[in-house]
């Protein structure tokens, strides 16, 4: 085993090793490529939609799936347009900051949405 392999992305787990062509993590599961992490070096983050569209502050997505909302009889429906977002560190993988016309204030995965 290699001393050189760097710590994991996701838990900072120092037990790190190599599977193939992916580097993983024992303690939390994680799996990367060692050449994604030389990409990332920069420090930030690079946050893609759902068909792998890169995603910049004050842009405009658009809805792929119908989500269901705590409260609303109806949720957002597939389609529903979302303009001027913002890219946080958000909790649970929502990473969109963002103002939904009817719904108001509130956080959306990267996952259900693509770049209008």
């Amino acid at each position: 085993m290699s001393d050189n392999l760097p710590a994991c992305p996701e838990c900072s787990g120092a037990y790190t090793y190599e599977m193939g062509v992916l580097l993983v993590c024992p303690e939390c599961g994680h799996e990367w490529s060692p050449s994604d992490e030389s990409a990332g070096g920069t420090g930030d983050k690079v946050i893609r939609d759902a068909v792998g569209n890169v995603l910049a502050d004050g842009d405009t997505v658009t809805v792929v799936k119908t989500l269901k909302v705590k409260g609303s009889p109806t949720g957002i429906k597939a389609g529903t347009k979302v303009r001027n977002i913002r890219l946080v560190d958000g909790v649970d993988g929502h990473d969109i900051d963002c103002k939904v016309d009817g719904f108001g204030a509130m956080q959306l995965k990267s996952s259900v949405v693509k770049k209008a």
